[in-house]
């Protein structure tokens, strides 16, 4: 019973271990960091960025488990997006109006966006996968949230992007549900410069 015990501390003590070497990263907010959808407006694209967002993540690529896409261990991460949905602009003023409405984004009842993940690990080399939850106008789904990740000292950049399936969030419904002017799917990309907390 002893041994047995003296096995479970060691094992705890592994555990804890391993959760403290993961570092806390913030976004560098006196960087250039990109969150764009891009949209297809009969055919051609109608892109937008969110102006107002941020990124937090707990995270050690020495500890995600390498593999084929899927076969990896998860690290033990964390990653955090929030995203201020009132800050999106697709450089038209009307069509900014428009996105705001009940429709659309429905700026009065929903002004924000979030991804929470706490499973995250490596596809290959670089390459990572995020599996959480995206909460938008008020659905939460599951998402895998694809990234490249390049450190250099306490900077760091994840760089990516990923398909959204408009319908799945009640985004554009009535008139706009019906895709043969605006597609189902909306691509969303991102680049993101971080820091390391101290």
């Amino acid at each position: 019973m002893r041994k047995t015990a003296f096995c479970l501390a060691g094992l705890l003590a592994a555990i804890g271990l391993t959760q403290a070497q993961a570092a806390e990263w913030k976004m560098d907010t006196a960087k250039d960091n990109r969150l764009e959808f891009i949209a297809s407006f009969e055919n051609r694209p109608a892109p937008g960025v969110f102006k107002d967002f941020d990124v937090r993540l707990r995270f050690d690529p020495e500890q995600a488990g390498a593999g084929q896409a899927g076969a990896g261990q998860p690290s033990p991460g964390q990653l955090d997006v929030s995203v201020r949905v009132t800050s999106a602009d697709m450089a038209n003023a009307d069509i900014n109006q428009a996105i705001a409405g009940l429709e659309w984004f429905d700026f009065a009842r929903h002004q924000q966006a979030r991804f929470h993940a706490s499973d995250i690990r490596r596809v290959q080399a670089d390459r990572y996968l995020a599996r959480g939850t995206l909460t938008l106008k008020g659905v939460q789904k599951p998402v895998e949230l694809p990234f490249t990740w390049s450190a250099a000292g306490s900077a760091a950049t994840m760089e990516g992007e990923l398909i959204v399936k408009r319908a799945a969030f009640g985004i554009g419904t009535g008139e706009w549900a019906a895709t043969d002017v605006i597609a189902a799917d909306v691509k969303v990309k991102f680049r993101i410069q971080l820091r390391e907390a101290p």
